[in-house]
């Protein structure tokens, strides 16, 4: 991912990292995050790169949080990526999406759901824009080379992949970290989404769950096994997040952990 703009720190050796709230919630919560991670990610020469959803569109429930509207959570991602001089990833959902996304976004994330949708895909292409696909939670890390190959075929070799958990059971996702290696073998930078597989789908209130407790555990094992970078969504207030609050780590507990990984990461070289 070193052809991305604005990506620092790319000859340091360290895996690269994604990092930012849920969703677009406010202008305060993304500067303050945005701040505090520029901050840590300098200190400990990682690559970084600011996420938010801009629009959550796979929800749960009628009334769960969807956004604070397309237009102005735009113009707060893009108020993070001219102040602090990083590069922006945040979720599009459909063809009709993409053009307004790429305008802001340095990386485009295809989520997991949505990891199979060829118009989507293509359209992402496209825009020239690097592409991150998550995989499924019901595809094999196998599968997930044609997802890159729609992407290349598309005339776009800026790619990389996510694993975020597989489906196990109805409320639960586990980690099969051979699926990193497996993923590696198709040329691309593998990602691992250390919040999204922790989380516990399908519970009865209609609000996923979490295990934020083990985001370290799964942050240190993807590092053991060579992935090429972590995704963590953080929040000043996890429990008062307006999205996925279960399963995101405290933004207070965010350096202490990086630095742990950085050791590691140092310690396999």
């Amino acid at each position: 991912m070193q052809n991305i703009p604005h990506l620092k720190n790319i000859d340091s050796g360290n895996f690269f990292l994604i990092a930012g709230p849920c969703a677009v919630e406010s202008e305060e919560i993304c500067m303050a995050v945005a701040e505090k991670m520029v901050t840590i990610t300098d200190k400990l020469a990682i690559p970084y790169i600011f996420k938010a959803s801009y629009r959550k569109a796979n929800r749960t429930r009628l009334d769960s949080f969807t956004g604070i509207g397309d237009q102005k959570a735009l113009s707060i991602l893009g108020k993070v990526k001219e102040q602090f001089n990083v590069p922006i990833t945040t979720d599009i959902h459909s063809v009709e999406e993409v053009e307004a996304a790429a305008q802001v976004a340095d990386v485009l994330q295809i989520p997991a759901f949505l990891c199979r949708q060829t118009d989507l895909l293509v359209a992402a292409a496209k825009t020239g824009r690097f592409i991150s696909i998550k995989k499924g939670q019901f595809m094999s890390p196998e599968a997930m080379q044609f997802a890159v190959k729609k992407i290349q075929d598309s005339g776009n070799d800026r790619v990389a992949l996510m694993e975020r958990g597989t489906t196990f059971g109805y409320g639960d996702l586990v980690v099969d970290f051979r699926s990193i290696p497996v993923m590696q073998h198709f040329k691309v930078p593998v990602i691992l989404d250390c919040t999204h597989s922790l989380q516990q789908p399908n519970q009865a209130s209609g609000v996923t769950g979490g295990k934020p407790a083990l985001i370290s555990t799964i942050a240190k094992a993807g590092i053991a096994v060579g992935v090429d970078g972590l995704f963590i969504e953080t929040h000043p207030n996890p429990s008062e997040a307006k999205s996925d609050g279960a399963n995101m780590l405290s933004l207070e507990k965010v350096e202490n952990l990086l630095s742990s990984l950085v050791k590691i990461r140092q310690s396999i070289q």
